[in-house]
């Protein structure tokens, strides 16, 4: 952090110093870190507008960007008046504890705008890929990567932050050497006792970039079917059809199988099943199929066909074949087949159509 003491910077405030020699000793301090707050405020002010002129075209920058300004300001605040302190006050007690107080603030405030400016950096990077209408998967693919090196990076960022921290203070300095005298005992039991934990960070990182799911992948987990709605360093989300979330240890994806109808691409295709009389007008309802997917846009003219895959017990079983863009639009295309071939045989071929048994009742 010394950084911030040395260079223009402290060349800049021995100059205010200087000029601020002729005001009265006791209000020339207050003066020098009442100058340095305000140069904080003035640059948070230029950097603010200088950056959101160049990001201007990035419309999902806004949201971060403005919430970026607190902690640069912080910083540059505690910054300023930490050298401000050390150049006009005359050391003693209580400037001591102001200075550790301000050297915390400043490593608190630096950590929060790294974090933030990953945060921005993130969006930068899939700005370029949301455009891409032609390739949404590579969107998916790199969201999910960027997403959990962000993460990485911020646990990263919050534990030399608390490092940083905790090494102002001489006690604790003094204690690492007796540390890192046993840190080869202490790293084995650390090791079994976040040994579930770290299986998950491991499992995470290996599910984001061996690409095996990725955001907005629709998979089936324990038997229940959904969209992957976010993957963290320990686990993932998977949104059900129900709205309901499922979260699930990342371990699990890497030890257990499960299905993904999006691994490469995100057509999918789907049957609808029909159980109907030996009378049934096929090739009427084969037709009427063919009428029913041209006139909708859920079916991606990839596969479409009708046909009588089994005849037992007097029943026919007429198979149509479907597929779709993606597993929403063949549920629901599915659903619009269905509903429409029924409604025209209950109206213009009922005999067609089973009679429904009552529970117990012996077929005719």
């Amino acid at each position: 952090m010394q950084i911030f003491a040395t260079g223009t910077l402290d060349d800049a405030l021995n100059e205010v110093v200087e000029n601020t020699n002729a005001l009265p000793d006791p209000i020339r301090p207050w003066v020098v870190v009442a100058i340095g707050l305000l140069a904080a405020v003035l640059i948070t002010v230029l950097v603010s507008f200088i950056l959101s002129r160049a990001l201007r075209r990035i419309p999902t920058l806004s949201q971060h960007h403005t919430p970026g300004r607190l902690p640069l300001l912080l910083t540059l605040a505690f910054a300023f008046t930490k050298i401000a302190i050390s150049l006009t006050f005359t050391p003693n007690q209580w400037v001591a504890l102001w200075q550790f107080v301000l050297l915390l603030g400043l490593i608190a405030a630096i950590a929060w705008l790294l974090i933030v400016s990953m945060r921005v950096f993130e969006d930068i990077v899939l700005a370029k890929y949301r455009d891409d209408d032609g390739n949404p998967r590579r969107l998916a693919k790199i969201q999910t990567q960027v997403g959990l090196l962000r993460r990485v990076a911020t646990a990263l960022i919050v534990t030399l932050a608390v490092a940083g921290a905790l090494l102002t203070i001489p006690e604790v300095r003094a204690l690492g050497a007796g540390l890192l005298a046993s840190a080869g005992l202490i790293s084995v039991v650390a090791a079994l006792a976040v040994q579930s934990s770290l299986a998950n960070v491991f499992a995470g990182l290996q599910i984001a970039f061996t690409d095996a799911i990725r955001v907005n992948d629709t998979v089936v987990v324990e038997t229940q079917r959904g969209s992957i709605e976010e993957i963290t360093l320990t686990y993932v989300v998977v949104l059900l059809l129900d709205g309901r979330r499922l979260i699930i240890p990342s371990t699990h994806f890497t030890t257990t199988p499960f299905e993904n109808w999006s691994r490469r691409s995100t057509e999918i295709s789907g049957s609808v099943l029909l159980d109907l009389n030996w009378n049934a007008p096929i090739e009427h309802l084969r037709t009427r199929t063919e009428q029913l997917l041209a006139s909708t846009d859920l079916w991606d003219g990839r596969t479409g066909s009708l046909n009588v895959t089994d005849a037992i017990g007097g029943i026919l079983k007429v198979t149509i074949a479907l597929s779709a863009r993606n597993p929403g639009d063949l549920y629901d295309l599915r659903n619009f087949i269905r509903e429409h071939l029924i409604a025209e045989l209950r109206r213009d071929y009922p005999d067609a159509l089973p009679k429904p048994m009552m529970p117990g009742a012996a077929p005719a």
